[in-house]
């Protein structure tokens, strides 16, 4: 039987309420007293029992993260840089996919609410709010992350994708392209803020738009590489072929990357291709791929910064203490130009 926080207690002849201020470092309790204890409760190989102290004190020490897909590098590292700085402050992350599934979606965020997690980041899909507003409503702080909707009472953090679109357009321009196409995302305001972005590039050089230059290359976040290999066949089959493309995501380009070699069709000289996503694909690819850095690892920070933020306005409302600053309920990172062989001059 798992040894209880009573048992600790009765062998050190002390009270169940020493024994638990002495593992939440109360300020009451003596350095010596809490050493003794927190020796002993390693000796008996005591667990705290999260679920009954959620109970308790409404905190259940866990943060749940909601993305479209576990194994997208983009997600990759905002977990892993969302749970790294969560652990500094005890919390801990449980980390669900909805496949770009928005039923699959709504599902998960039931269970993650019945869990009385302490927040909730989540990377939606679809177009229907209904969930997101569901966990809105219940009380539980919500993050958006990388897709901003217009639900009320939640947090937002992502990047400028206006600027994501103009800067790798204004660059594929620089190095001499004149014909720029675009495999655009999915259909939501992620992939329509880029493609803003393109357009208005070209507009800003003074170079006509062309809408058989913008293929829809994925509905989703899943299969990126595949449904980019996919587009990019469509754009190069034509007669008139771009000899600059700007592609939604890394994975992405990646697929374009793939079939344009394929195809015989050399990279940079015949077509110079950028991605967005900055995710380190260097050591896997034949030639190194430009990309606008959307700071992934900095949205998990900032995201687990809000969390954190939160937690100590309510601890301070419900002890009654002066409320620190407001915090910020929307951070918007500036995207970041990297430059490698896949457009080169």
């Amino acid at each position: 039987m798992p040894v209880t926080m009573k048992q600790v207690a009765d062998d050190l002849g002390v009270s169940v309420v020493t024994v638990s201020k002495a593992l939440r470092n109360h300020e009451d309790i003596s350095r010596k007293t809490r050493a003794r204890i927190l020796e002993r409760v390693s000796q008996l190989g005591y667990r705290p029992n999260l679920t009954a102290r959620s109970l308790v004190t409404g905190r259940s020490s866990l943060v749940g993260l909601l993305v479209p897909d576990l194994i997208h590098p983009f997600f990759a590292e905002v977990a892993r840089s969302l749970a790294k700085r969560l652990r500094t402050q005890g919390l801990y992350l449980l980390i669900c996919a909805s496949e770009s599934d928005p039923e699959l979606e709504r599902e998960q965020l039931e269970h993650l609410l019945s869990r009385r997690l302490d927040a909730i980041v989540v990377a939606h899909v679809g177009n229907d709010l209904t969930a997101l507003e569901m966990v809105a409503n219940s009380g539980t702080p919500l993050i958006l992350l990388d897709r901003e909707e217009a639900v009320e009472r939640t947090y937002f953090v992502g990047v400028n994708d206006v600027q994501v679109g103009s800067l790798a357009t204004e660059h594929l321009l620089k190095v001499g392209c004149k014909r720029i196409a675009h495999l655009r995302g999915p259909n939501n305001a992620v992939g329509d803020k880029r493609l803003e972005g393109y357009e208005r590039a070209l507009r800003n050089a003074g170079i006509p738009f062309h809408e058989e230059l913008v293929v829809e290359a994925s509905s989703g976040d899943t299969d990126s590489n595949l449904h980019g290999y996919r587009a990019a066949l469509k754009l190069l089959g034509r007669r008139e072929r771009p000899d600059g493309l700007f592609c939604f995501s890394d994975p992405m380009a990646i697929g374009a990357m793939n079939a344009a070699l394929a195809a015989g069709i050399s990279i940079p000289k015949q077509l110079k291709i950028i991605g967005c996503g900055n995710l380190h694909y260097d050591d896997s690819l034949r030639i190194s791929l430009s990309s606008v850095d959307q700071k992934s690892a900095k949205i998990g920070e900032r995201a687990a910064d809000i969390i954190l933020k939160h937690l100590e306005r309510q601890r301070h409302a419900e002890e009654g203490e002066p409320l620190p600053n407001k915090e910020l309920s929307r951070v918007i990172l500036r995207p970041q130009l990297v430059i490698r062989d896949s457009t080169r001059a």
